[in-house]
This record gives structure tokens, C-alpha cells and sequence, in this order.
């Protein structure tokens, strides 16, 4: 059997850092004037690599970084990220002070909270930077009441330890074009921005996600909070390209064997794919152990020189199968693609998604350690 000579990698992901950088040049310029750009980088960068995408995001200019985890605001710090970092999640007492330590922004709505911020900022001799969350509608964290969030406010503003930075929110339905949602929750949020900005002038108001800051520039506020969009995938899970945006990942692998089947040659476990006729299959590296889920199992395409291949057979923990075809002259060590381009074919994560009836980001934030992530 012949062997490619080109180099190959097991399983890598590589993440085009300028695909970053130019999908937040592309963010910028659809916002209203005066709005900044957050990039969010919690969950590794949704998979992409969160230091890597926070540098190439800050040099397309975004002015703000977001996580969910005071874990990942201090590694962005020890990486020597600087400017303000949003962390968005909740967090114990021990994470606040942490929090703090890192020079974290922090979201409140309970007045318990805020009082214990402040104490801890007097500790350390700094400043507890809040944003006060209203919960329009999502049903996550934030308050409902909009007087508690006034109150949280007032008592960070009034607070010599304290900093009243921000007011946000989240949108619960911004992908959904034509849902009723959407506006009800924006014109909520607007109505209590526009009171506390008047009693705290100064006060930053955020609240729209990647889809939203597409879909409605009333939406943009003084600041967007942008995930998907950041990495090129398109937030109402189409093609990226319709907004501007360019993939900034590329799944690849290899062909680890080629082996010819005979007519009844089954792959896999539970023989869940059968060869009708003679054929050659490649047996690819990669499996659910590396994210490459096995819901894929029979329904996803795999890119091997520069043609879509059906994955065929179960998706093991470490290897997939693909129908490479009855007159394939693949050898082995060829490379395969199994989110991204070869060729004048292309394969979208959101095309991925779709396969799993899920989101295009849970695909790349699916992708696990064992896969190598490269930057250029």
C-alpha cells in the first residue's frame, strides 16, 4: 500500500487568528456610532483557543473581553491581557475576591452580593467594578424586579469601594427573525438603561449578542457582547459568508488505513453500515473521544482530495470510517477535512450542526483536548 509523504496530524484544529482579528473589523463596522465591541472568550474561545482569539480580537478592535469564569479572567491577566474583562457568571465569595484580584469586572443583582464586594475591595485596597443585571426575559441570572436592580445599582454607586460600571442583559430569542421576544425584552431593558444612566450618568449599557447586533442596531446600545460571531459562525446557524464573516477553524485528520470491502463488509459497531457493493473505505483517526460526536455516525460528509465523503459505520471513541469509493486511488496518510475547505469544497460547522440537530458553536466547543489546536 502506498503512503502519502504529505505531514499529518492525528487530530488539529486550525484556528486562523487574522479570521478573528477581521471578524471583529467586520463587527465594528455594522455598529452604530459610539457602540464598543466585548468579545467573548469564555469556554476556551468556544473551543478556538482563548488567549490566541482574545489578542487577535483585541487587535480587530474590541475594547472589552467577556468570560463566564473568574478562572478564565485571571488566566487571560497572567497571558498579559490588558483592559477590562467582563466576567459574566456567577460567583461564590471566594470567586469574587478573586475576581478582584484579577481586576475583573463582576455582575451583580442581589444587594447581599454588592455588600460583600464591597467589604472584600476594602480588604485588598481596590475597587470592585459592577455591572447590575436585569433579567428581561432570559430566566437565567439577573433579577426579574426592576427595583431590585435599581437598588443594586444605587448601592454600588453610592459605595466608595465600589465602581458602578455597566447594566445588561441577555437575549433570549435574537436568532429567531420575526419573534415577538426579542423587542419586548429590548424595550424593557431600554426603559431601565435609560432611568439608571439618568440618576448614574456614565453608566454603560450592553445587552446585545452576536445575533442581535445583526439583527437590530437599536439593540447595539453603548456596547455589544459578541461570541459566535467573533470566530465566523453565523449566529442564525446559515453561512457566515452572508454576513461577512470567515471561519476562523479548520478540523483536520488523516487517512490512517485503506482498506478494500467486499459486498456484506460491515463497519463499526452494531454494523449500522453495510457495503452493497465493492468499495474502499478509509479509516480516519478521529472520533467522539475528540468531540467528533456519534450522532455523526451516517449522516455527516468528511473532505478527503478535495471530494465529500459519507462517514459511514458508528463513530468509535478514536476512529471513523468513510466510503472513499469503488475506484478510490487514496493512499494512506492523505489528508481529510472534516470542518472547513480542501479543495473547491467546503464544509461548514454549521452543515455539522445540523447533522446533530444542535448549534454550530456546541460543535467547537465540543472539541477536546486530544485535538491539537495550531494558530497562524
Amino acid at each position: 500500500m502506498a503512503l502519502s509523504t504529505r505531514n499529518v496530524e492525528r487530530a488539529v484544529a486550525r484556528v486562523d487568528v487574522g479570521a478573528v482579528e477581521g471578524n471583529c473589523r467586520r463587527l465594528r463596522s455594522v455598529l452604530r456610532a459610539g457602540a464598543e465591541l466585548c468579545a467573548v472568550v469564555k469556554a476556551d474561545g468556544y473551543g478556538h483557543g482563548m488567549v490566541p482569539c482574545a489578542e487577535a480580537a483585541r487587535a480587530g478592535g474590541a475594547t472589552w473581553l467577556a468570560t463566564a469564569t473568574v478562572g478564565e479572567a485571571a488566566e487571560l491577566r497572567a497571558a498579559g491581557l490588558v483592559g477590562p474583562i467582563l466576567v459574566q457568571g456567577a460567583l461564590t465569595p471566594e470567586e469574587a475576591q478573586l475576581a478582584l484580584e484579577a481586576g475583573a469586572d463582576v455582575v451583580a443583582w442581589r444587594e447581599g452580593f454588592v455588600r460583600h464586594l464591597a467589604e472584600v475591595a476594602g480588604e485588598l485596597e481596590s475597587v470592585g467594578r459592577v455591572h447590575v443585571k436585569l433579567d428581561t426575559g432570559m430566566g437565567r441570572l439577573g433579577t426579574f424586579d426592576p427595583e431590585e436592580a435599581r437598588r443594586v445599582a444605587d448601592l454600588a454607586a453610592g459605595d466608595p469601594r465600589l465602581a458602578l460600571i455597566g447594566a445588561m442583559t441577555h437575549f433570549a430569542t435574537a436568532d429567531e427573525p420575526g419573534d415577538e421576544h426579542f423587542p419586548a425584552q429590548l424595550e424593557r431593558f431600554a426603559a431601565f438603561a435609560d432611568g439608571l444612566r439618568a440618576a448614574h450618568p456614565g453608566v454603560i449599557a450592553h445587552a446585545a449578542n452576536s445575533a442581535a447586533t445583526f439583527r437590530d442596531p437599536a439593540a447595539h446600545l453603548d456596547m455589544v457582547r459578541c461570541g459566535v460571531a467573533v470566530y465566523g459562525l453565523d449566529p442564525f446557524q446559515g453561512d457566515p459568508a452572508e454576513r461577512g464573516l470567515e471561519p476562523a477553524l479548520t478540523l483536520e485528520t488523516y487517512v490512517a488505513a485503506v482498506k478494500r470491502f467486499e459486498p456484506g463488509t460491515s463497519a463499526g459497531y452494531g454494523r449500522t453500515w453495510t457495503a452493497g457493493g465493492a468499495t474502499t473505505v478509509g479509516v480516519l483517526p478521529i472520533g467522539y473521544g475528540d468531540g467528533w460526536r456519534r450522532g455523526l455516525s451516517n449522516r455527516a460528509e468528511v473532505l478527503v482530495e478535495g471530494r465529500r465523503r459519507p462517514l459511514v459505520g458508528t463513530v468509535s471513541m478514536d476512529n471513523l470510517t468513510v466510503d472513499l469509493g469503488p475506484d478510490a486511488e487514496t493512499v494512506e496518510g492523505e489528508p481529510a477535512v472534516l470542518i472547513g475547505a480542501q479543495g473547491s469544497e467546503r464544509i461548514l460547522c454549521e452543515e455539522v450542526a445540523r447533522h446533530l440537530a444542535t448549534i454550530n458553536y456546541e460543535v467547537t466547543c465540543g472539541l477536546s483536548a486530544r485535538v491539537r489546536r495550531t494558530y497562524a
